[in-house]
């Protein structure tokens, strides 16, 4: 009997997904629950199981754009025992014959490996300019991964083997080329692109500012490190205490947590805060639920949890959807300033900065203070001006005297 694997529903309002890396090759025989391929939606990567053994049948390749529903292999439970691989149907025949074993060709992984490049890694390659004939791939069979390919780019991003020296003729070339080169857009990049467009467009975002004296923050955290390390096993940052503000503040402005749902305003009397991450794929915003019922240590734990996971590329659907507020952090990438876009359906969104010694005014005296800059970009038809730079304010003065958020005063 032929059973058929077909592409899973990853989630609501996902329609397709891309051909992610088959784990086992064509007509290998697999066992039942043995993960055979991945696929890779808008919002994360799945592992797809083979439901029962048999011998496996690809009607996929890598890279294909594939419906949810799709049929992408099949598995032949009549098949017994080992696979019958191409390479093994072709040396049973050869037995057959009276040819000389030596004219048997048979395919090692050493010649084979160079067309064996997962989709993420054949992008990366290709936008680097990199041959993956010049790459020994790690991966089963010789299977070019991610962590290879950015091993190459780390590597010196220009790969020049020793069969293939660099002329005296390339060295004479002039600089300044003109190269274009074409990437075909990931499924998760293209989702962000639509998302992103339709925030804009779909709400009216207007965003307001402020700024944040982090002295006191700091001051906090040097002082209780290591007791707060030892006690909970994860160190104090920024980010928890940035939930934990926004998570007050949203209490005191329901406005600011709410969402338009056709005509009608839902407010949450709950704080289910948006970290976003950045990954390898791009910007993914998985879920703290609760964070206005958690504790310093254990926001810190769950962003940890959370980001790790979105970086190895395993976060859950679940974990992706339903925040009714989100915070971003472009201050670790070095930027001043910026209007960060809403992550609908939500109303608002909030921007942290670089953090830089900054000569400010304190009591009549110029001092130099750690500062922030702090955005919050909001939908107007929910949010009016009085009530987005009360909860800004509300922030910066949680932020600036970090004992009224222990003892929400």
């Amino acid at each position: 009997m032929k059973l058929d694997v077909v592409v899973p529903a990853i989630g609501e309002s996902i329609t397709e997904a891309t051909m992610g890396v088959w784990l086992k090759e064509e007509g290998a025989f697999v066992e039942e629950d043995e993960i055979i391929c991945e696929v890779e939606s808008e919002k994360a990567t799945v592992e797809i199981v083979a439901e029962k053994a048999g011998a496996l049948h690809q009607k996929a390749e890598e890279g294909d754009t594939i419906l949810i529903g799709a049929t992408i292999a099949e598995i032949d439970t009549n098949a017994a025992g080992e696979s019958a691989t191409p390479e093994k149907e072709e040396n049973k025949q050869d037995e057959n014959t009276d040819a000389p074993q030596t004219e048997v060709k048979k395919v090692t992984p050493e010649t084979s490996a160079h067309h064996k490049v997962s989709p993420v890694a054949a992008n990366i390659l290709e936008g680097a300019g990199i041959a993956p004939e010049k790459i020994e791939g790690s991966g089963a069979g010789g299977r070019i991964t991610k962590a290879d390919a950015l091993k190459a780019l780390d590597a010196g991003k220009n790969v020049v083997t020793k069969e293939e020296p660099v002329t005296t003729e390339e060295k004479n070339q002039p600089n300044g080329e003109r190269i274009e080169r074409r990437v075909r857009m990931t499924t998760l990049r293209k989702t962000i692109a639509r998302r992103l467009l339709e925030a804009k467009h779909g709400t009216a975002m207007l965003t307001t500012f402020n700024e944040v004296d982090l002295l006191k923050v700091k001051q906090m955290r040097a002082q209780y490190k290591d007791s707060f390390k030892e006690k909970y096993g994860v160190g104090l940052g920024f980010m928890s205490l940035f939930t934990r503000a926004v998570s007050i503040a949203l209490t005191e402005v329901p406005a600011v947590n709410a969402m338009i749902d056709g005509n009608e305003l839902i407010y949450h009397d709950f704080a289910d805060i948006g970290i976003a991450v950045s990954t390898d794929k791009g910007l993914v915003v998985p879920v703290v639920r609760n964070a206005d019922k958690m504790g310093l240590h254990e926001i810190e734990l769950e962003i940890i949890r959370l980001a790790t996971k979105a970086r190895e590329g395993k976060l859950s659907i679940d974990e992706m959807t339903g925040g009714t507020f989100t915070i971003t952090n472009g201050g670790v990438f070095g930027s001043m300033m910026s209007t960060p876009i809403i992550n609908a359906p939500q109303a608002a969104i909030l921007g942290m900065h670089n953090i830089t010694d900054r000569p400010v005014a304190v009591d009549g005296q110029v001092v130099i203070r750690p500062m922030m800059y702090i955005a919050l970009s909001y939908d107007h038809r929910i949010i009016d001006g009085k009530e987005s730079v009360t909860f800004l304010k509300r922030v910066k003065e949680l932020l600036e005297d970090p004992v009224r958020m222990v003892l929400e005063i």
